[in-house]
């Protein structure tokens, strides 16, 4: 059966720069082998508010519009290809990596490493990658995972930063019955307690200078938490070498990521997934006489699957971190909303 190239017209979130954010016209092409997705809904990342707020996403610099979003869901509206697993109507998350699945990384199944990876939502490469904070998209069908109708695409627009979490708590290795610290009670930092403890960790504590993250952390499961600025607290917790088996760095802050070596006991791990400050001042000789290991994490392979079946079964409630929700015409609204941490977690666009 052979198929015909076509553009759908809609509106987008384009940002253009540096505070220039504007929701527009935009033509989507459906090439053949494609299907397109009505988005309904989609969750702001902080890559997002850096594209808004300063033109750039670390190294990601931008050089012409782009769409922003890469955390979205929606439902099949044509299928432009013979893949009969999808259909008119049905509810789908959208994985918005596309690695080049020809590399020695992607062919070793760490696709998440693909130096070639067109992340949606990305300035990486110029041109730029689309992302999904559109009324419509056109992606791949292996970027497509079915979901159930009896379950909020609210809930499922949490799937792409739950696989963030799972994949570094894979990278932890075995959790069953330990003692874990996630530092940076975030959406990615709650995501990462959750997932924890769904991997069998005996005790999950949450460390931020935020009141109102430890308050987030405590609903989505924490066993306790603590200031990192409480003195006594902090001792308690680096007596006798160090209190925890597994430590995740969520903040990317200097003095968290030098903090975990005196966190964490003699033969731990350390799990680095914030994005921190490069060069920095870390305690090696420490890490070394204690024999730790020292992780990173980025990204997500398989673990995107996993997030959608734990999200439908419930396994993980993300609901606590829903702060706001905005229409698609006030993105820039949800942009500075999204921006302020002391009143924000997660910002929904609700494309419905």
């Amino acid at each position: 059966m052979s198929f015909s190239e076509k553009e759908i017209t809609c509106n987008a979130c384009f940002v253009h720069g540096e505070g220039d954010i504007h929701f527009e016209p935009h033509q989507v092409k459906l090439a053949e082998g494609e299907i397109l997705v009505k988005v309904t809904c989609g969750g702001i990342c902080g890559s997002d508010v850096h594209y808004y707020q300063h033109g750039r996403a670390g190294m990601s610099v931008l050089h012409h519009p782009m769409i922003i979003g890469h955390e979205f869901v929606g439902k099949v509206c044509e299928v432009n290809s013979d893949d009969e697993r999808f259909c008119v109507g049905q509810p789908v998350v959208v994985n918005p990596s596309r690695p080049c699945n020809e590399c020695p990384e992607c062919l070793t199944g760490h696709q998440n490493l693909c130096q070639s990876m067109r992340f949606m939502g990305s300035a990486q490469f110029n041109p730029h990658v689309n992302g999904g904070f559109s009324e419509y998209v056109a992606v791949k069908p292996e970027q497509c995972l079915p979901y159930s109708e009896q379950v909020s695409p609210k809930v499922m627009a949490f799937s792409e930063p739950l696989s963030v979490a799972i994949h570094a708590v894979n990278v932890a290795g075995q959790l069953t019955g330990k003692k874990v610290l996630v530092i940076g009670a975030g959406p990615i930092g709650c995501l990462i307690l959750a997932a924890a403890k769904c991997a069998g960790a005996s005790i999950v504590v949450a460390s931020d200078l935020s009141q109102r993250c430890r308050e987030l952390a405590s609903q989505m499961g924490a066993s306790t938490v603590f200031d990192p600025t409480d003195d006594s607290q902090v001792s308690y917790y680096q007596n006798n070498r160090g209190y925890f088996d597994v430590v995740f760095e969520a903040s990317g802050a200097s003095a968290a990521i030098a903090s975990t070596v005196d966190f964490t006991h003699p033969n731990g791990v350390i799990v680095q997934i914030g994005m921190g400050a490069s060069p920095m001042t870390w305690p090696v000789s420490s890490m070394l006489a204690k024999e730790i290991s020292f992780k990173g994490s980025f990204r997500f392979v398989h673990e995107f699957a996993t997030s959608v079946q734990w999200l439908e079964q419930g396994r993980v409630d993300p609901t606590p971190l829903i702060s706001a929700e905005f229409s698609p015409d006030q993105v820039q609204e949800a942009l500075i909303t999204a921006g302020n941490k002391e009143i924000s977690s997660k910002v929904l666009i609700n494309f419905e």
